[in-house]
């Protein structure tokens, strides 16, 4: 046989077992071969999609524009956490408060592109608090940014921001023992329309979605149609907290992201002592009621939710959310050990992944490093279960560094500072 034919034959056995070998080693194995210029993911693809677009749709590209409405007490900081770890992986700009504004957009002062650091402008994502402001956001972020946000369902929601913002808002502090069956007993003697942080003890949801939480879907049934509406035309997905998995499948699949993409730790959790285990049916019905234009909002959201699950497939989105469950758990095994659990700020030798406590009868929970290791896959972990306050200040330093701003050093991983505490939020009239 001449020469060049049997270089040929040979070079085609070598891509025969190429393809097998591919074929064996997966896509977990082969997301960590393959390097196109980028850096390599912080951790390996570990399933494929289960459910793939119709042979007939071209693949799309990942979207890389995103906006999120971050609610307060919703999970949406471990939406953000996902959104800043895509972010630094694609090398994209996150804006950012400027430190006037601490770690969130000057809230409960309405959204201005003024709010955002210059350093982190033209920004590609953006996830941190603010009160929205449709013609703000519009004008900072780039044509064709998906918007999207996250509610939660009232009552549990208001359990939270009661334990949360005891400390912070006059209206809870004012009740007798911090009781929450005390207040939505009687609200009215303890709130104080247009008080500072008002909006912490009336419709949260509505007002940082930019509403006017002191309107009555009883008195004024139009304004919440109208609200929703004003919702509907500006958000592309709305998340569903008691559904998270599913919400994250929605998510990526909206984006065109893998599931890889939404990976997560919980983040700015409560300890089990720092919560009601189940919020009584008749403390439930008062909360939803104090809180009727959020429970509005809910209601309509949650049905457009599932509707929108029906149409992706039922079947398909839960067992996407599955797969997603399950390649969670080998994640935090992965970086915090065989047996995974949320510890108290103190147990946590990471300074960098010690929360921030909000007072002492609150204890918000988080992950701690094993002992040892380094290397890419310890950053990973470390930026998987990072406190917001402490990647927004990562980041900010890193974008600096990017286009040239003189910044102090990056803290070594084995000796980081402590976290730097949160003051309390910008006082200053509720527009810009």
């Amino acid at each position: 046989m001449p020469p060049i034919l049997q270089r040929l034959q040979q070079a085609t056995k070598m891509m025969s077992r190429r393809k097998i070998l591919l074929l064996v080693l997966g896509c977990s194995t082969l997301s960590l071969l393959i390097h196109q210029g980028a850096q390599l993911s912080w951790y390996p693809k570990l399933f494929p999609l289960s459910c793939p677009p119709l042979q007939d749709s071209p693949p799309r590209p990942k979207h890389m524009t995103v906006a999120f409405l971050k609610t307060h007490k919703t999970a949406g900081t471990t939406v953000q956490n996902i959104l800043f770890r895509f972010a630094e992986r694609h090398n994209l700009t996150v804006a950012l408060p400027h430190p006037r504004c601490e770690h969130q957009f000057c809230y409960p002062r309405n959204f201005s592109a003024h709010f955002v650091h210059p350093a982190t402008r033209p920004p590609h994502v953006l996830a941190s608090h603010l009160r929205f402001d449709r013609a703000e956001l519009e004008g900072l972020m780039p044509p064709g940014t998906v918007y999207v946000t996250i509610l939660r369902e009232p009552a549990a929601m208001f359990e939270s921001l009661f334990t949360y913002y005891n400390q912070y808002c006059p209206a809870f502090r004012r009740v007798p023992n911090a009781s929450l069956e005390a207040f939505l007993r009687a609200p009215e003697a303890y709130y104080r329309a247009g008080e500072h942080f008002a909006m912490f003890a009336h419709n949260t949801l509505a007002y940082d979605l930019g509403g006017d939480n002191e309107r009555s879907p009883r008195d004024d049934p139009a304004y919440l149609a109208g609200l929703i509406r004003q919702v509907e035309e500006v958000f592309s997905l709305v998340m569903i907290a008691e559904y998270f998995d599913e919400s994250l499948v929605l998510l990526r699949r909206l984006l065109a992201w893998d599931l890889d993409d939404v990976l997560y730790a919980k983040l700015n959790a409560r300890a089990a002592s720092s919560r009601l285990a189940a919020i009584p049916e008749a403390l439930a019905r008062a909360a939803r009621a104090w809180n009727a234009l959020d429970a509005g909002l809910y209601d309509h959201f949650n049905a457009t939710f599932w509707r929108r699950v029906a149409r992706a497939g039922r079947a398909c989105v839960e067992r996407e959310a599955r797969e997603l469950r399950e390649a969670r758990e080998r994640l935090l095994r992965r970086c915090f050990g065989e047996e995974p659990v949320l510890r108290p700020a103190a147990q946590i030798r990471t300074k960098q992944l010690q929360p921030w406590q909000p007072s002492r009868k609150v204890d918000i929970m988080g992950y701690d490093l094993p002992g040892g290791g380094a290397g890419p896959a310890t950053e990973a972990c470390l930026k998987l279960a990072m406190p917001e306050v402490q990647y927004s200040n990562y980041l900010l330093r890193k974008q600096k560094r990017r286009i040239g701003v003189r910044t102090r050093p990056e803290p070594v991983l084995d000796n980081p500072p402590p976290p730097r505490p949160i003051r309390a939020l910008p006082r200053g009239p509720q527009g810009h």
